[in-house]
């Protein structure tokens, strides 16, 4: 079994930014869940189904799916959904499959198969509680609303999207709610998760605070 280092927190709380560049540093490989996620959605949609389809239509779909995550770039049966996946309204679409037991119960497997006995840094919601229970590190980022409802604005400003502040922070109170408040394996910290309020903090603080915690496990 390889070094797994799970980094969990709500959208826009530093995951994507610190996961990439901790595994880089570390020599890791590096998974983001959420793009799974996100991925899986967008090919629900275009396949004609919606959350409130039935199960049966979703498990045909799901059981044989093919899911890869390299480089950065998210696949799905071999077709690149990278670029699909970057609008807001991907994000919510995802929060809304990802409510379902069997789209998550789908995921999580593949995700694991994705993690099996590598040393690999994986962001998410739900890595530290359901898709790496066991792994040798659990870090869960915060920040407040402003916090990251900034971080998501220049994230999509960078891309050339014109999207404005109210609706960043619609969409992240939207997600928020249906992360934390949905049945199947909601967003929380594990039990024995190191918290981290990014809030007031550097990249390179966060950085070097996770690494500190990394290097003191491995000796252990």
């Amino acid at each position: 079994m390889g070094f797994q280092i799970a980094i969990d927190g709500p959208a826009a709380s530093g995951k994507s930014t610190i996961a990439k560049l901790l595994a880089m540093r570390l020599g890791f490989e590096h998974l983001n869940t959420g793009a799974t996620y996100r991925a899986v959605a967008v090919y629900l949609k275009e396949k004609g189904l919606t959350p409130s389809s039935s199960q049966k239509k979703l498990e045909e779909l799901l059981r044989n799916l093919k899911v890869d995550y390299k480089n950065g770039r998210v696949f799905v049966n071999g077709v690149d959904y990278t670029e699909k996946i970057q609008s807001p309204e991907a994000g919510i679409l995802a929060s809304s499959f990802a409510k379902l037991e069997v789209v998550r119960k789908h995921l999580v497997r593949i995700q694991r198969e994705i993690c099996d006995d590598k040393n690999i840094v994986v962001e998410g919601r739900d890595i530290g509680t359901v898709v790496l229970p066991k792994a040798a590190l659990k870090i869960f980022l915060t920040a407040s609303l402003d916090a990251r409802v900034e971080r998501k604005l220049k994230e999509y400003r960078k891309r050339g999207l014109n999207v404005k502040r109210e609706e960043v922070e619609r969409e992240l109170i939207a997600r928020d709610e249906q992360d934390s408040k949905r049945s199947v394996a909601p967003l929380k910290p594990a039990e024995d998760a190191v918290i981290i309020d990014t809030t007031d903090m550097t990249v390179e603080e966060v950085l070097q605070k996770i690494q500190k915690l990394v290097e003191e496990r491995m000796k252990s």
